[in-house]
């Protein structure tokens, strides 16, 4: 091998190097993330997205929804909300209705989503003990969640599995079925249906993003984040690693098919 083949050698390999280099470092990452788009249910008109980043147990979950039932007793309406899980990992069709008034109460959808794995409060308790408390739910019509949180181990196979369902809950009473609008909450009989039944909902599938997408209200709920992480997978390491050897190694053919040319 002559000193200029060297020559052209030595940068194409110091590439591949670096490359697969930098392929094993995103293998190393250890960040799965999970994205679901939120649908409204019962005629709520809402829409939504959540993303969680999760590393070990730590669970860095950002969520952005708009549209939502806004007042409750002239103060900003309180939306519970959850990842559900150990059911059959999809959201309620409208045939869960059972008895017809017009609203798949939060019993109804069961089926689908399953019982709440973890509670995506905006302060404390992240277990399902925190599932009905009001003053820490999501506050108005639109609002930011971001809370990073150490996510137990049922929710965590869940995620796994594909079967974890993010379900936001409160609907306008205004918007209801007479019959629906007087009826008691099927969890908290002081409370009116409305207040406890689903708005949003939305299965969490692996994503390769590691952020909601953009156009996020301003307004509401926003926890200051304790961790940030991004999501990295193995394969596409791996395969962007293998591409810039391969762009790499085409270069030197090109360039030493030029130099036997000119010789």
């Amino acid at each position: 091998m002559n000193k200029k083949s060297a020559f052209l050698i030595a940068p194409v390999l110091a590439l591949a190097a670096v490359s697969l280099s930098a392929g094993g470092a995103m293998a190393d990452g250890g960040t799965t993330s999970y994205q679901a788009n939120l649908g409204a249910i019962n005629g709520s008109g809402a829409t939504g997205s959540v993303m969680i980043s999760l590393t070990g147990d730590q669970a860095h979950v950002t969520e952005n929804v708009s549209g939502l039932a806004a007042t409750f007793n002239d103060a900003a309406y309180p939306h519970v909300q959850h990842i559900h899980i150990e059911g059959m990992g999809t959201c309620p069709a409208p045939g869960a209705d059972a008895n017809k008034d017009g609203v798949i109460s939060t019993t109804e959808g069961g089926a689908a989503y399953g019982k709440i794995g973890t509670t995506l409060s905006s302060s404390g308790d992240t277990s399902d003990k925190a599932a009905l408390d009001l003053k820490v739910g999501g506050m108005g019509a639109a609002y930011k969640y971001d809370r990073t949180f150490t996510m137990n181990a049922a929710t965590i196979t869940a995620l796994k599995a594909g079967t974890a369902v993010v379900v936001v809950h409160g609907l306008d009473p205004a918007t209801l079925s007479p019959e629906a609008a007087k009826a008691p909450s099927d969890l908290v009989p002081s409370l009116p249906l409305a207040a406890t039944s689903p708005a949003l909902c939305g299965t969490l599938v692996a994503s390769q993003m590691s952020a909601v997408p953009g156009g996020a209200p301003d307004t509401g709920v926003t926890q200051a984040v304790a961790q940030t992480s991004t999501s990295t997978s193995p394969e596409l390491g791996l395969m962007a690693g293998s591409g810039a050897l391969v762009l790499a190694i085409g270069a030197f053919v090109a360039l030493r098919r030029k130099k036997t040319v000119e010789n």
